[in-house]
C-alpha cells in the first residue's frame, strides 16, 4: 500500500545569485510544449501572460541557446516551442530530479515517519 502523502522532493537548481531552473520552470517548459502557447501554458499554472513570458525570457537568457521560441501572432496565429536546447534541458532538470528523489529515498521516508499526523490538513 503507498502512502497517500509521500514525501518529495521539489528542486531548484542555482547557477549563480540571479539565474535559477526549478519545479515552476520545467511545469511552464512542459505546459509550453503541451499546448504550444506560452499564454495557455501560463493559464493552466493560474500566472498571467507576462508572468509566464517573464520566467520564458529569464530561462532563454541563462543558457546560451534559448529554450523556448515564439512567433507573434497575425493572420497565422502565434505560437511557442520548446527548442532541441529547451527538449534537453527540461529532459536533464527531470533526470537531475529523479535521481535525487531515488537516493534520497530512505531519509525522505525517515522524515516522513517522523512527522505528526497531518490528516487533518494542518
Amino acid at each position: 500500500m503507498t502512502d497517500p502523502d509521500p514525501a518529495r522532493l521539489r528542486l531548484r537548481i542555482l547557477f549563480g545569485p540571479d539565474a535559477m531552473l526549478g519545479p515552476g520552470k520545467a511545469e511552464l517548459m512542459e505546459h509550453i510544449r503541451e499546448t504550444g502557447s506560452i499564454s495557455a501554458a501560463g493559464r493552466r499554472m493560474g500566472m498571467s501572460y507576462r508572468r509566464a513570458w517573464s520566467l520564458v525570457e529569464e530561462m532563454n537568457g541563462i543558457f546560451r541557446s534559448p529554450l523556448v521560441e515564439s512567433a507573434r501572432g497575425g493572420a497565422g496565429g502565434g505560437g511557442a516551442r520548446l527548442t532541441a536546447a529547451g527538449e534537453a534541458v527540461l529532459a536533464a532538470y527531470r533526470g537531475v530530479e529523479a535521481k535525487a528523489a531515488e537516493a534520497g529515498a530512505a531519509e525522505l521516508a525517515v522524515l516522513r515517519g517522523m512527522l505528526r499526523d497531518m490528516s487533518d490538513g494542518k
